[in-house]
């Protein structure tokens, strides 16, 4: 039986669910369904396709648009201000954070004893062919 072909929406669930995995990073952070797990994506994300990609395009092909994504990445953090943040870069803003808020070190938890080994399995039975050999 055929069966019908993964769409693209979700290769792209999956392909991301398995990078995340990979970084040991989570996928969200607030509950299922929660609208503020997102607001900062999809408030960044608008801002992206305002900025670079309807204003600088249209584009040549999809490096053309992946070295000004990297480029706009560089000038979004490091030196556009932003109003939220006291007209300060982002990077900044952080740096400042991590001086003023240090963190405690993270204590990891102390590991679980190894369990013990299980007992081995006793020989399977002889089949009937083999037995019937033996005579």
């Amino acid at each position: 039986m055929l069966q019908q072909p993964i769409e693209l929406a979700q290769y792209r669930a999956i392909r991301y669910s398995q990078r995340l995995a990979e970084a040991g990073a989570v996928a969200s952070v607030g509950s299922k369904g929660d609208s503020y797990d997102n607001a900062m994506a999809e408030a960044f994300n608008s801002l992206y396709k305002a900025e670079l990609v309807r204003n600088r395009g249209p584009w040549r092909g999809p490096d053309d648009l992946e070295m000004a994504t990297v480029e706009y990445i560089d000038w979004y953090n490091n030196r556009r201000l932003h109003g939220e943040l006291g007209h300060v870069p982002p990077a900044e803003h952080e740096a400042l954070h991590a001086v003023t808020h240090p963190t405690p070190p993270c204590r990891r938890p102390a590991l679980a004893p190894p369990s013990p080994r299980p007992a081995p399995r006793p020989a399977p039975a002889p089949s009937i062919m083999e037995l019937w050999w033996a005579f």
